[in-house]
């Protein structure tokens, strides 16, 4: 069918579809994992289409990977099914002349084009790919009203038959059915294609640190003058040593200490023979007042080590009954209780990805770029501390230059076990006046904004002023509840103020113009955006600013067959996670954003321990490093306005404590001039979104933290942030521990 013809259900208006129009290689592969560094291919099938959309070339073949095929239950490709086949090496030059040219597309495509550039590495060739596109990265911005954006789903809404589920050719077929039809309708919408440009880029500047096994003890402080080391302990080591570095960080790491690559005011001793260097971890160590020793003592105390605190593991619990809490602090630290009398052993680095279940989504989730990891490159020169996010009214922060790295947010105590979610089912009246969620969100219970504990302020620059943002509060069952509404023009403080204010009325704030938007509010300047035109040819409501002040609107039915909206958090809210810590569960948060050409944004994560700051350089996932050692947490490139943190919470050892997802911006521009960013979270890339927030109060921010997810005693929470700070995203990540070289 060419990409002219009407699809059911779907307009007849090809115009537009020219701007869409491609050379195209649809590639699904089955595999005998999730981790394309370490898993194989089993199969693969290519199918090419012309620019019209007409198939070109097909070719599949199954594949004899030399190990073992991995989840037979899933893809039925057992080892005897592949005695006989080809190696990859046999058909690589097929399948490149077939990619060559051409946009490669699959259903989570970072999953096939990493597997497949890692099997065309291991053949000494180059994957041929310069662009790729994501169907479901490509329906997410569409939003078909469907169940989920798995790719049975998005086939039944289209009208695409399948035959046969994980089979490669198969699944290429009905690829191309919801191809055809997702470009239809993003020509309808008037969407840009999410085109990833290939392979992703580098930083050849920064050289990754090897990995490092995460240490199993907390930090019991700094090293006290003529005391012990204990068990815990974070410990650097800077200038010349007499006894070789590895053989210090081995036998440190061995007596359970804890060998950072930087220094912070978390460190409890740095080892130097040279009390007057001018390295970096020097001069931070005299900033901070942190303990130095001389090589010969620290082997002297190294003979010694005191035992420390294990990190308690969290057994899997289920989610209480929904109860709004009171107001606490969302502490990441686990609610006191016994310590375990011997220490769990250190999860290794290397932690597994469990394999799909039979009844998960068929796409696996997609794995790491095959590109060696690399710290960012330091977007401004200056290192300056962080400004807490601004209130448009209350003007911009300036940040403070005493400081050349940026301080940590301050870890907080934990909460005493009574304040946990009370389990009882009676919904009580919450004390900050923020409407219980509703019916439909029972599975994320708690979402009401949580406050720092008395007398806690979070660290910034003496001086400053806290920009207090203002947190909308939904209404659920309000005049907009299951409306989506995207605002128009109008000055950014305008435009905030009207998006707040569709929260509060219980609706959900869109950005970006797709199939989901029910009304669109216009304020000045709204006639000069290019949507206008789509907006009008579709007929969406439109509503002038006052609208907002006491909207008067019929209820929005929910489509047949149609999930339900997300539910609404405010900036600050908290909700439950449902199934956290369940073995195999990852969880996804995905920021989205309006189309940008003046600047890239990248979004990045930081999986830090109790006092906020990550274990080791490569807990820090970012564009050249798209996945930390074990593969408990991963970023996916969807797209130029969107990108996905993908978490695999029970996986995570138990001295990582939070999981901080953040945004920077690559170039001059501020969030200000950036505009919203729309969060979603939910179980897995496909599965549709439990929850989803828009954050837009910043205006001279560079970068700005999104969402955290931290442990709360049995359970893990996710709580929406929107904190901005001026500086670059280097600064932000010596904040958080990385070793960032000036």
């Amino acid at each position: 069918m060419p990409l002219t013809s009407p699809a059911p259900g779907l307009s007849d208006d090809a115009s537009g579809l020219r701007d869409h129009a491609y050379d195209w290689a649809l590639v699904d592969v089955e595999t005998s994992g999730l981790i394309a560094r370490r898993d194989r291919v089993l199969s693969v099938a290519v199918v090419t289409l012309g620019p019209d959309g007409e198939p070109t070339g097909e070719f599949s073949t199954l594949l004899n990977p030399g190990c073992d095929p991995g989840p037979v239950e899933v893809h039925g490709l057992t080892a005897e099914r592949l005695r006989g086949a080809p190696g990859f090496d046999q058909v690589a030059g097929r399948i490149g002349a077939m990619l060559q040219g051409r946009v490669l597309v699959a259903h989570n495509a970072q999953f096939d084009y990493d597997f497949l550039a890692h099997e065309f590495a291991r053949v000494r060739m180059w994957l041929p790919v310069t662009q790729r596109l994501c169907t479901l990265a490509l329906n997410r911005r569409v939003d078909p009203p469907t169940e989920d954006l798995t790719l049975d789903s998005l086939a039944a809404h289209y009208g695409v038959p399948r035959r046969q589920a994980h089979d490669a050719l198969d699944d290429t077929r009905v690829l191309a059915g919801v191809l055809r039809a997702s470009l239809r309708e993003a020509a309808r919408l008037d969407l840009p294609l999410p085109l990833v440009a290939c392979p992703p880029r580098q930083d050849p500047r920064f050289t990754p640190q090897p990995p490092k096994t995460a240490c199993a003890y907390r930090n019991p402080g700094r090293l006290v003058p003529g005391g012990p080391l204990r068990q815990g302990m974070k410990i650097a080591i800077t200038g010349q040593t007499t006894t070789s570095r590895a053989e210090l960080v081995g036998r440190s790491v061995a007596a359970g200490l804890n060998i950072m690559s930087s220094v912070s005011r978390h460190t409890s001793a740095l080892v130097t023979n040279d009390a007057a260097s001018d390295s970096a971890k020097a001069r931070r160590a005299l900033a901070e007042n942190v303990p130095v020793i001389d090589e010969r003592t620290f082997l002297r105390l190294l003979d010694d080590v005191r035992p420390g605190t294990p990190h308690e593991r969290t057994a899997p619990a289920a989610v209480p009954s929904p109860r709004p809490e009171a107001a606490a602090s969302p502490s990441p630290a686990t609610a006191s209780s016994p310590s375990p009398a011997t220490a769990p052993s250190p999860r290794s680095a290397a932690v597994p990805c469990p394999r799909p279940a039979a009844a998960s989504s068929p796409r696996p989730e997609a794995a790491a770029s095959p590109s060696p990891a690399a710290a960012p490159s330091p977007r401004s020169a200056a290192a300056l501390c962080p400004s807490p996010v601004a209130d448009p009214s209350a003007g911009p922060a300036t940040p403070s230059a005493h400081s050349g790295v940026a301080p940590s947010p301050r870890p907080e105590p934990a909460p005493p076990a009574h304040s946990e979610v009370d389990p009882s089912p009676r919904p009580e009246a919450d004390p900050a006046g923020l409407a219980t969620p509703s019916a439909h969100s029972a599975a994320v219970p708690s979402s009401r904004p949580e406050a720092d504990p008395p007398g806690r302020e979070p660290q910034r620059p003496a001086g400053e002023v806290r920009k207090q943002p203002r947190r909308p509060r939904p209404a659920p069952d309000g005049p907009l509840a299951g409306r989506r509404v995207l605002v128009l023009g109008g000055t950014h403080p305008a435009a905030a103020a009207a998006r707040s204010r569709i929260v509060e009325l219980g609706g959900a704030a869109a950005i970006n113009l797709s199939a989901s938007v029910t009304d669109v509010v216009l304020l000045d300047g709204s006639d000069a955006d290019r949507r206008m035109r789509r907006i009008v040819s579709l007929a969406i409501p439109t509503h002038d600013a006052p609208w907002l002040a006491a909207p008067d609107i019929a209820p929005v039915p929910r489509p047949a067959g149609g999930r339900e909206a997300a539910h609404v958090l405010p900036r600050g809210g908290v909700v439950d996670i449902p199934d956290g810590s369940a073995p195999g569960t990852r969880w996804t948060v995905t920021a989205a954003w309006a189309q940008q050409t003046a600047c890239e944004i990248d979004v990045v994560a930081f999986v830090v321990d109790e006092d906020e700051q990550v274990s080791f350089d490569e807990d820090f996932v970012f564009y050249g490093a798209p996945e930390n050692p074990g593969g408990t947490v991963r970023l996916l490139g969807d797209g130029p306005t969107e990108q996905t943190v993908s978490i695999d919470l029970a996986a995570l050892p138990p001295s990582s404590r939070k999981v901080v997802v953040a945004a920077a911006i690559d170039g001059a521009p501020t969030f200000g001039d950036v505009g919203a960013i729309h969060v979603t979270a939910g179980p897995g890339t496909s599965a549709a979104p439990l929850v989803q927030a828009t954050l837009d109060a910043a205006t001279t921010e560079r970068t700005m933290l999104l969402t955290e997810l931290y442990r709360r005693g049995p359970l893990w929470r996710l709580r929406t942030v929107g904190q901005g700070y001026d500086h670059g995203l280097a600064t932000l990540a010596r904040g958080y521990g990385v070793d960032i070289a000036d």
